[in-house]
C-alpha cells in the first residue's frame, strides 16, 4: 500500500477519519472524567488500569465504551 498525502486523501474519507478520530477523543475525555470522579469501590476492577486501558491504544472508542457501559457499578450494589 502506498501512502498517500492527506490532500490527495477523497474529501468524503477525510470527513469519515474526523468525524470518527473526534468521537474516539470525546469517549475517551468521558470515560476518563468519569473514572476520576466515581469513588474506587463504584468501578469494577482497578481504576489505574481502567485508565490505561481507555487513555492508551487507538480502540475506535470500544474500551470507553465498554467502561461506560460494563465498568462501572450502580450505586444500589
Amino acid at each position: 500500500m502506498t501512502r498517500r498525502p492527506w490532500s490527495e486523501i477523497d474529501p468524503r474519507v477525510r470527513g469519515a477519519i474526523w468525524l470518527l478520530g473526534t468521537l474516539e477523543g470525546v469517549l475517551k475525555l468521558v470515560a476518563l472524567v468519569d473514572l476520576w470522579r466515581r469513588p474506587a469501590a463504584q468501578v469494577r476492577g482497578s481504576k489505574r488500569r481502567w485508565a490505561v486501558a481507555i487513555a492508551v491504544p487507538n480502540t475506535v472508542g470500544v474500551v470507553p465504551l465498554i467502561y461506560l457501559l460494563r465498568g462501572r457499578r450502580t450505586t444500589g450494589r
